[in-house]
């Protein structure tokens, strides 16, 4: 079957398992010679699922390392099936910033190369997402019937430089999101439940099951894939007090990173725990603990002795100067305790935060139960420089709440929760785009 309409190709792409579909408009510098440009900041990493992030050291001797690479699972699909890409990656320019894509036709036996290697202007690349992270291209040339119809397409949401293709029905993903919320809010109460590993809600009983409810009602099991949870949509659901004015009880807890660097990862959290803890302030004597707030524009905390900095950060272009610095706790001879490394916290943030739902909840009990509010915050368009933009302003910050426990004749038990999080008034700075809907 020849590929001439969007339907073909959105056909094509469903068959391949592809669950979104973007397309970018490729100008004359878009090609395998001079990679293919994926935006003026780190959006595209909201879009693609890619592996570790790797620092690189650029191409003089001795240059600082400014610029990263993540290798993506990427495949050329055709009428003929699907073809692994094995050598495409995404390059990171942070001191731009900007990504770009290479590396997608070397070792591919039936890439599209005679598209891909030219310079025409108004050619077409369409990407297809799976659920497991896979990406799908198609390339369109320019005077090809699939090209000249979507260039006469409008109305397409947009993503940075992609414009974002319906593949479910004839709704974009955000009225069928919609849709889906609006019919949960319309349950009213909903018993708390958790969706099984055989794909069937069971009872839940702890008092964390406000998340676990709204997934369960969408039908989203849990697995192992780092992308969002519904049709592309990130979904943080927050208790509030009620439905009057929708204040979040607590701040948003953003994502809980293990520091990939410092102290702690060299000699573990209980010798860290033991050379930077305070005893239990409740009294209890087995425990010890690390905890506090920590900002770029607080004093080094009381209690530990460690203050937050940014390494490697160019305060007065905004910009990162050398990716293998970080966010850092440092102690009083700016050592560092912990780090968690640029390339990690980009791993951490651009996994599942490209569009977020935020949905109010009520909790009543007994039995536990739960009610979504008519009121839904959509956020679009969110940027690694975004992130690092509020560490700076002191809007986003570390919330640690870790703990050892000895008992006698007992070896340690540590548990670890290393909270960046946000007040949720603030949470339109992470964002291009907000909007509060009614259901």
């Amino acid at each position: 079957m020849a590929i001439n309409t969007l339907r073909d190709l959105t056909s094509l792409m469903r068959s391949n398992g592809a669950k979104r579909l973007y397309a970018k408009t490729l100008s004359a510098n878009d090609n395998s010679k001079n990679q293919v440009y994926l935006g003026g900041d780190f959006s595209a990493l909201n879009i693609f699922s890619h592996k570790t992030v790797q620092t690189d050291s650029g191409d003089k001797a001795g240059s600082k390392r400014d610029r990263a690479k993540a290798k993506i699972d990427f495949s050329w699909v055709d009428e003929t099936g699907s073809h692994e890409a094995p050598n495409a990656q995404l390059i990171l320019y942070p001191k731009y910033p900007e990504v770009r894509f290479s590396g997608f036709l070397l070792g591919c036996r039936k890439a599209p190369n005679a598209t891909m290697r030219v310079r025409d202007p108004e050619r077409v690349l369409f990407f297809g997402v799976t659920d497991t992270g896979k990406v799908l291209g198609y390339a369109a040339a320019t005077d090809s019937p699939l090209a000249r119809e979507f260039t006469s397409v409008v109305g397409l949401s947009q993503i940075g430089v992609f414009s974002e293709i319906p593949l479910i029905g004839k709704s974009d993903s955000k009225t069928e999101l919609l849709s889906a919320l609006r019919r949960i809010y319309e349950k009213h109460w909903i018993e708390s439940k958790k969706m099984g590993a055989n794909n069937k809600p069971k009872s839940y009983k702890a008092r964390n099951g406000g998340g676990y409810t709204l997934e369960a009602e969408l039908g989203i099991a849990p697995n192992g894939y780092a992308e969002p949870d519904y049709l592309g949509w990130e979904l943080k659901q927050y208790s509030v007090n009620n439905f009057e004015t929708f204040r979040a009880k607590t701040p948003v807890t953003l994502f809980t990173p293990e520091p990939s660097g410092g102290f702690y990862k060299d000699a573990g959290v209980i010798p860290f725990i033991d050379k930077f803890g305070y005893a239990d302030k409740s009294g209890k004597l087995d425990r010890w603990n690390f905890g506090g707030i920590y900002s770029l524009k607080k004093d080094p905390h009381k209690d530990t002795g460690l203050r937050l900095s940014l390494l490697g950060f160019d305060y007065q272009k905004g910009v990162i100067a050398d990716m293998t610095g970080g966010l850092a706790l440092l102690d009083k001879n700016d050592e560092p305790a912990a780090i968690w490394n640029y390339t990690s916290i980009l791993e951490h943030w651009n996994r599942k935060h490209a569009k977020a739902a935020y949905i109010p909840s009520l909790f009543r009990t007994p039995p536990p139960e739960y009610r979504y509010g008519q009121k839904v915050l959509l956020c679009e368009g969110t940027d690694f420089s975004l992130f690092l933009k509020a560490i700076v302003e002191s809007s986003i910050y570390l919330d640690p709440a870790i703990k050892v426990i000895r008992s006698a004749g007992k070896n340690p038990i540590s548990k670890r929760r290393n909270q960046f999080r946000i007040n949720h008034k603030n949470l339109d700075s992470l964002y291009r785009k907000t909007e509060v809907l009614e259901l």
